[in-house]
Order: structure tokens, then C-alpha cells, then sequence
């Protein structure tokens, strides 16, 4: 009598049939970035004693780089698909000097003058990219002449004086924490958390296994290669351990920062365009190989419009962002942010001609500016060594990349 073994449903965790695991291996490509943030964070922290890790220190860096961290949102998409947007400070200091205008001085609901001013941001975004987009005109031309033009723009409606004080919904949206709506629990040594605080970090811990989880077992279905068990563990247990870590240290000083939730929500939706979305996939194929995305059917005008009007919309949440923190719209808000946003997209990881990035290195690549600022000024480092710093940092990263390149090119030979 011949006997049949009972077939076993695939394990996700294993690799695919016929096919060895593969070597332990770290692709330096994708996770230098992380590697580079790491080694920055533990190098400031020995220098500065300890005080950059303080819950207040932490705080104090997510609320005062938040306004960058959001165009880095929108500027990682515009690279992506192979253009640039010197505009976004100019932008910044327009839209903050119409929520200005429209609240204190018109007196309109702060909702509302929110509204328009992302109304505004969206507008301006939709002129410049139907220069871009519709005219041909090369992104660094229409976006320096927008630079000059919102700044003007913005002289003319402050004058050599700022406009405030704000409401206080937009200061706390810019500088507010989230309420202790259960209380706090005791953490041993470390004292008192939030509670709320401490269920959201456990609420992205589960996202990030259940989605990582997740897409390890769609490449396992489709026979491609993925990291073996050990090093897949290993990563996210060291994920979760860092965003745990920052939620208690947050928790222990004033609770979660608004903006902190904000871009949270930026994060995940604008992670989820660019790599789950149609759109998403147009964006890199425009920036990979124009005319490839061109004679494959992407309607790649109306994609660039749509980058700019993003870009816009976002710049403009920057500026009420930007301004709510300081209590006033100013003239001079917004000089440099363009430049700041574009250095944390190079340095998180975008190609210079487009076609490579993500949201999250965007991301990293903000917080790594924003650590150097930091760290440098509890050491009292003057202006220009940070500076410097930061320079060096930016060249360093576009270098990387480069390298990466022409190593990846002859070793495909």
C-alpha cells in the first residue's frame, strides 16, 4: 500500500523552494542612511554628556525642525521625479503672512483661514507647475523666479514688520502636546510616562512588524529573495526599540507633540502614494526614464502638475506650521528652508537625476540635519562650523551615492 505525505502550507518564513537563503548580508545602499543617523545620534550623545537624549532635548528637536521635515515630504517627490523647488521658502513666508492677514488682521476662524491658505499654497503650486509642466521650462528656472517673486510678494504684505499674535489653536498645532488623557504610569527609575504616549508607540511598533510581516511573505509568494529570518528578526526588533525608545523619552517630559502626529500622518499617507499608489509608481518612472514613461502611457504632464500643486500645499502647512511657532509672520520666515529641505532628501537617500528616494530616508535624512543643528549648538559650536558641518555632511552623502552607482554598474559587467 503506498502512502502519501500530507502536504505542509508554505512557512513566510522560510525562502523560496529551490532556491538557498540568502547570505547575511547589509545592503549599504539602502541602509547607510540609518547606519549614518545612528552613528551621528551616539556621537553627539557622548559629546554632549548625555543631553541630547534628554526627553526635553528629543522634544525640542522634532518641534523646531518640524516645518523642514514637512517640505522634505513634498521635496522628495519633486526630486523623485527629476526636478527641484527653490521656491518652498518664499512659500513658506507667503502663506504664513496670509494666515496672519486672515486671522488677525481679517479676524476669520482660524479652520477657515487654515483652509484658504492651503488653498493659496495649492494655487501657487499649480502655477508653477504648469510652467513645468505644459511649457517645458526647466523646474530651477520657474521655481528661482518664484523664489524672488513670493519673497516680494511677501515684503509687500508685511512691510518691515511682523503680524501676530496668533490663535492659540495654531500655537498648539506648532508647539502644543497632546493632552495626559489617561493619566501617567510609573516606569521604575525613569518615573512617570504618559499613557496614551506609551499605546500609540506600541500602535507603531504593531504597524511597522504587521507591515513588514507583510510584505516579507508577498515577496516569499512571488519567489523573490529576502533577508534570512535572523537578520529580518533583527531589524525590526532594533526599529522597535528605537521608536519605543523616542515615545518613552516623550512620554516622561510633555507627552507627544502635535506636530509629531501630523507628520506621522504625512509619513504614512505620502509612504503609502509613492510605493503602494499608480501615481506613486508614475512619479518614479518619470524620474527614471522620461521617455520610457512617456511611450508607456504615463500622462507625465499631468503627474508633474500634480507634484507642484503638492508641493504647494505642503509648503503652505509648513508656513502656518512655521509662523504659529513663533507667534508671528515675519518678512524673513522661510530663508533657507528650501535648501534644508532639499539636503534631507539627498541626504535620505534621492538620486540626483531623479528616480531613487523614499519618504522615510527623506525623513532621516531631515533628522540628521536636525541633530547636527542641534548637537552643535549644546556644544556651542559657532554658526559658520555648522555650517560647515551640514556642508560636508550634503556632499558627503551625494558622493555616497554616486559611488554606490558606478560600484553596482562594474560589478554588473
Amino acid at each position: 500500500m503506498t502512502t502519501t505525505n500530507p502536504v505542509r502550507p508554505a512557512d513566510p518564513a522560510a525562502p523560496p523552494a529551490g532556491r538557498s537563503p540568502r547570505r547575511i548580508s547589509i545592503n549599504l545602499r539602502q541602509s547607510g542612511i540609518y547606519v549614518a543617523f545612528a552613528l551621528i545620534v551616539v556621537l553627539f550623545e557622548a559629546i554632549t554628556g548625555g543631553a541630547l537624549l534628554e526627553p526635553q532635548n528629543i522634544s525640542n528637536i522634532i518641534v523646531q525642525n518640524s516645518y523642514v521635515l514637512i517640505l522634505a515630504v513634498g521635496m522628495i517627490l519633486v526630486i523623485i521625479s527629476g526636478h527641484i523647488d527653490l521656491s518652498a521658502g518664499s512659500v513658506v513666508a507667503m502663506t504664513g503672512a496670509v494666515t496672519a492677514v486672515l486671522t488677525v488682521n481679517l479676524g476669520l476662524p482660524w479652520p477657515l483661514a487654515v483652509v484658504l491658505t492651503l488653498v493659496v499654497g495649492a494655487v501657487i503650486g499649480a502655477w508653477q507647475g504648469y510652467w513645468v509642466a505644459c511649457f517645458g521650462i526647466p523646474a530651477f528656472i520657474v521655481t528661482l523666479a518664484g523664489m524672488l517673486a513670493f519673497r516680494a510678494l511677501t515684503l509687500t504684505v508685511l512691510g518691515n514688520q511682523g503680524i501676530g499674535p496668533f490663535p492659540d489653536a495654531i500655537r498648539t498645532l506648532s508647539n502644543g502636546f497632546t493632552g495626559g488623557y489617561l493619566g501617567n504610569v510609573g516606569l521604575g527609575p525613569l518615573g512617570g510616562a504618559d499613557l496614551v504616549s506609551l499605546l500609540a508607540g506600541v500602535v507603531v511598533v504593531a504597524g511597522i512588524v504587521l507591515t513588514q510581516w507583510r510584505k516579507r511573505a508577498a515577496r516569499l509568494g512571488y519567489g523573490q529573495e529576502v533577508d534570512p529570518f535572523p537578520l529580518f528578526v533583527l531589524k525590526i526588533a532594533v526599529a522597535a526599540a528605537l521608536v519605543l525608545a523616542v515615545v518613552v523619552q516623550l512620554a516622561r517630559f510633555r507627552n507627544l507633540p502635535w506636530v509629531l502626529v501630523l507628520l506621522a500622518v504625512l509619513v504614512l499617507g505620502y509612504s503609502l502614494v509613492a510605493g503602494k499608489s499608480v501615481f506613486g509608481r508614475h512619479i518614479y518612472a518619470i524620474g527614471g526614464n522620461l521617455q520610457a514613461a512617456t511611450l508607456s502611457g504615463v500622462k507625465v504632464k499631468s503627474v508633474t502638475f500634480w507634484v507642484f500643486v503638492n508641493m504647494g500645499v505642503l509648503a503652505a502647512l509648513a508656513g502656518i506650521i512655521f509662523a504659529g511657532r513663533l507667534n508671528q509672520a515675519g518678512p524673513t520666515a522661510g530663508v533657507n528652508f528650501e535648501l534644508d529641505a532639499i539636503a534631507a532628501a539627498f541626504i535620505g537617500g534621492a538620486a540626483v537625476q531623479g528616480g531613487v528616494g523614499k519618504v522615510v530616508g527623506a525623513i532621516t535624512g531631515g533628522l540628521i540635519m536636525a541633530v547636527i543643528n542641534n548637537g552643535m549648538s549644546l556644544i556651542g559650536a559657532p554658526s559658520e562650523r555648522v555650517m560647515l558641518v551640514k556642508g560636508a555632511v550634503l556632499l558627503a552623502a551625494v558622493a555616497y551615492d554616486i559611488w554606490t552607482k558606478r560600484r553596482a554598474g562594474a560589478a554588473a559587467r
